[in-house]
């Protein structure tokens, strides 16, 4: 088991004064069984009223009206996460599992991703949690990290015909291959120890419980990982979105730390 502080912040500058606007915030770590979330605390800029609820895939979000007056608008969420409590993330709820089971989305397949599913097909092992694991070794190995050269609306298809994207695209096309061999599967965000963003990966169905496995990293979610959401893609998942009056262009900053509490 591991403690676990985390520092999310992001702020949003306005070429334009923003006279009013509706905010969603996804961005609190969920109670898992691998996870215990404590000490959490929101900051808000301008500081206005919200309220909290979940989505319809149970990821808590923070939500408001915003009617004063500014040029940027930020939020600051911190908090302590123990993880490494069980190495499964959640109880698979049967009545949604059909939705992590076909394509959505960013996550379909395009001709290119069906082709190299053909070439691994006599390779897959019969158990599916190890058919999970293999399709992730050799997303790892034929797939190449750089940033840069997808945006949020990349899907899994165009993805893979650049060869290269970050952690999203990782993710959007292990799901597509998953859900070609039969492997329910769904979209997390999340942030883990060492990065100064947050982090994507993907949950497989297991014996009636979903597992993390990360494809950027090609390992299964461990002891630093914290998980944010879930979803059938990105979309699902972002962590701020909003409707606004007035704004005009806009640039985003994100700073994220999570750091280990070691015991002296």
């Amino acid at each position: 088991m591991k403690k676990l502080t985390f520092d999310y912040y992001m702020q949003i500058d306005y070429s334009e004064t923003v006279s009013s606007c509706h905010f969603t915030i996804k961005c609190l770590p969920k109670e898992t069984l691998r996870q215990r979330v404590e000490n959490v605390k929101v900051l808000l800029s301008p500081d206005v009223p919200y309220s909290m609820g979940r989505d319809s895939f149970g990821n808590a979000q923070i939500y408001g009206w915003d009617d004063v007056a500014h040029t940027t608008f930020s939020f600051r969420i911190t908090g302590d996460v123990y993880t490494g409590l069980d190495r499964r993330e959640e109880q698979i709820d049967e009545d949604m599992l059909a939705v992590f089971r076909h394509p959505h989305g960013l996550n379909r397949a395009g001709e290119g991703l069906f082709a190299y599913h053909e070439k691994l097909a006599g390779e897959l092992p019969a158990d599916a949690y190890e058919r999970a694991l293999f399709l992730m070794h050799r997303l790892h190995e034929d797939f190449v990290y750089e940033k840069g050269c997808t945006d949020v609306g990349t899907t899994a298809a165009e993805a893979w015909e650049l060869g290269r994207g970050v952690c999203q695209d990782y993710a959007h096309i292990l799901i597509a291959l998953l859900h070609m061999v039969g492997i329910p599967a769904r979209y997390v965000t999340g942030m883990i120890s060492g990065e100064g963003a947050s982090h994507a990966w993907v949950e497989i169905a297991k014996d009636g419980f979903w597992y993390g496995i990360d494809p950027t990293n090609d390992i299964p979610v461990g002891d630093d990982y914290i998980k944010i959401g879930v979803g059938r893609d990105a979309a699902d998942c972002l962590i701020n979105r909003g409707i606004m009056h007035g704004g005009g262009s806009q640039t985003q900053t994100v700073r994220v730390s999570v750091n280990e509490e070691r015991k002296d």
